[in-house]
């Protein structure tokens, strides 16, 4: 199983433009590091801070999130 620093490490590897943390609840809570969306962005969907209570549900968030900006 992996622990809490190897999914933290691993999200930042996938995903070099947020900064991440899980709780000691163990929730995911991802920002975006050193980004302030535009209007038009937000208004598309992307979001400045995303959260799961787990980790699939998180990188599928990411994923979205990843695939907004793509669009904008």
């Amino acid at each position: 199983m992996a622990t809490k620093s190897h999914c933290l490490v691993a999200l930042r590897v996938c995903f070099p433009g947020w900064s991440f943390f899980q709780s000691d609840a163990g929730a995911f809570y991802g920002s975006r590091s050193g980004v302030r969306l535009s209007d038009k962005e937000v208004d598309a969907g992307m979001q400045q801070t995303v959260s799961a209570d787990d980790l699939e549900t998180f990188v599928r968030l990411l994923l979205a999130q990843a695939q907004l900006g793509a669009e904008v």
